[in-house]
């Protein structure tokens, strides 16, 4: 039998109420010992489709249960046998139990960021030169996007630590530049109780930075701390 796998969790012998997940399959409970457990569908290939509807389902089921506890959640798409699923959860088991401890009573909130740049001003016109002169240029200016990528990075990431800094458990926060925007996102892994702090310093912080754009969004299970080397080789089956 082969299982489709929403999450990790601990201290689930039951569900609250019948869930529905990927393709409206019935979810159920894989217990281990030691009070892990496996939230899981009976997976049939013809049923299970990669879509935005069957994305949303999985999120629905991993949702549910952070009211009884915090899960690693599985990724997207993650199929395995019952065996596989057992002897993964036997070998990875201490890792597992440190990971849950530590996002344990803990949600995911995420800020995204975009600020506009100009750089007419320091960008040469490759459309002036040969062919090799542009060639250089254009890696000078990829150069230039890396090193500007690493430097707003830990600019954002020391700013955001010095407006939440109590409040972050734990920080994710990738940057992506271009000639003309600069793409951030800053996953926090924080305390649950925490949810609405959080929140009330974002609303002043953001108004401390009127030259970029904000979005701010949570509470999630933590999705980005799972960390689940803990991941399945296997996606819808396809390894």
């Amino acid at each position: 039998m082969r299982l489709y796998v929403y999450c990790l969790a601990e201290g689930v012998e039951r569900l609250n109420k019948t869930l529905r997940g990927v393709s409206g399959a019935e979810v159920r409970i894989v217990e281990f010992d030691e009070d892990l457990s496996a939230l899981v569908s009976v997976y049939r290939s013809e049923d299970f489709q990669v879509s935005r509807k069957n994305a949303l389902a999985h999120h629905e089921v991993v949702r549910s249960i952070t009211e009884q506890t915090t899960p690693l959640p599985a990724r997207f798409g993650t199929v395995v046998t019952i065996e596989q699923l057992r002897n993964y959860v036997s070998t990875h088991h201490e890792a597992i139990k440190a990971k849950l401890a530590h996002v344990r009573g803990g949600v995911e909130m995420t800020v995204r960021m975009i600020r506009t740049i100009n750089a007419a001003a320091t960008s040469p016109d490759s459309n002036s030169v040969g062919p090799g002169t542009a060639f250089l240029l254009e890696k000078r200016r990829e150069i230039l996007r890396d090193d500007a990528g690493t430097a707003q990075r830990g600019e954002l990431s020391g700013w955001l630590r010095e407006q939440l800094g109590d409040l972050i458990k734990e920080e994710k926060i990738s940057v992506t530049p271009s000639e003309t925007v600069i793409l951030a996102r800053a996953d926090h892994l924080i305390e649950r109780v925490n949810v609405e702090p959080y929140r009330t310093r974002m609303v002043r912080a953001v108004k401390e930075r009127p030259e970029i754009r904000f979005m701010v969004s949570g509470p999630w299970p933590p999705y980005s701390f799972a960390n689940i080397e803990l991941e399945f080789s296997s996606q819808f089956g396809v390894s």
